[in-house]
């Protein structure tokens, strides 16, 4: 029998009083076995663990509060269940540089694991569910189940991969293409989870997508106004289509104001005419 064999065992490793601003509303009520925190992580579960042995603790968060802060003990990792969250690092001057949008099967903390302290701060967008994963519990199921712990790696390599490539995307793109491909990347994430990669809603402001983009929210706002004056998205509030995914992944840049009022007649022209979708390729091409 593992150490998390009973729910009253289990709750000796998933301690609340350690989170930020006592921000956890409701704790206890929902618990997930190790199975359906493997298939929210998109890992193989261990065969040789009964589901009802071990068992994980989840914890709500309204929209605001944090799940962690900077400097705070690390001794969790957290999975969002449900919900859209911000991670962001605080200069010394208070100003917020905003790191990731974390969302259902990401990993949190894995930055804490290094000098035992988290390095950055979690704060939900949303209303958020978030699964506990207690770091030495889990670690020492870990060594008795070699295969958890090779996949676990991966769950933290597969997080790494992707701030690395957002790297990679800000330094080699346009401000223009940045904003787009952050959309299309945003696209492709709400479909992996089962939702609509077209239509969707922005849980976060143009100041916090500046931020993460290195942009200004002026620059934000007139990109996305500009992109949906062409066609290629429809804006209404945070509520955005996608109407164009394939030119919007292969934007480079925006033509000038007075070429794109041309392009956008030529695009109106199209759409009344049904022949939009055989002219990609055109649109694209206009905005390399």
């Amino acid at each position: 029998m593992s150490n998390f064999s009973t729910i009253s065992q289990a709750s000796r490793f998933t301690d609340v009083s350690n989170l930020s601003d006592n921000a956890w509303r409701q704790h206890g009520s929902l618990w997930s076995n190790l199975r359906q925190v493997c298939e929210l992580l998109s890992i193989p579960a261990p065969v040789t663990v009964d589901d009802e042995d071990t068992l994980f603790q989840h914890v709500r968060f309204k929209a605001g509060q944090r799940i962690h802060r900077i400097g705070q003990a690390f001794d969790t990792l957290y999975i969002v269940n449900s919900g859209f969250l911000k991670t962001v690092h605080i200069d010394e001057y208070g100003n917020e540089q905003v790191l990731s949008f974390p969302m259902k099967g990401d990993l949190l903390g894995i930055d804490g694991i290094h000098k035992q302290h988290y390095a950055s701060e979690a704060i939900a967008l949303s209303d958020c569910d978030i699964i506990l994963l207690p770091y030495k519990a889990f670690t020492s199921l870990g060594r008795t189940h070699v295969e958890l712990e090779q996949a676990m790696f991966s769950v933290m390599s597969r997080e790494i991969v992707r701030e690395q490539m957002m790297i990679s995307m800000l330094s080699a793109l346009s401000a223009e293409a940045k904003v787009a491909r952050f959309l299309t990347n945003l696209g492709e994430r709400f479909n992996q989870m089962g939702y609509s990669g077209r239509s969707f809603n922005l849980r976060m402001t143009r100041q916090e997508i500046g931020s993460y983009l290195g942009l200004t929210l002026e620059t934000v706002s007139r990109t996305l106004s500009a992109l949906n004056e062409l066609g290629m998205i429809s804006v209404e509030q945070r509520e955005i289509n996608l109407l164009d995914p394939v030119a919007l992944k292969t934007l480079r840049r925006l033509p000038p104001a007075k070429a794109r009022i041309k392009v956008a007649e030529k695009v109106s022209a199209l759409v009344n005419k049904n022949l939009l979708p055989q002219w990609n390729g055109e649109l694209a091409a206009a905005m390399n």
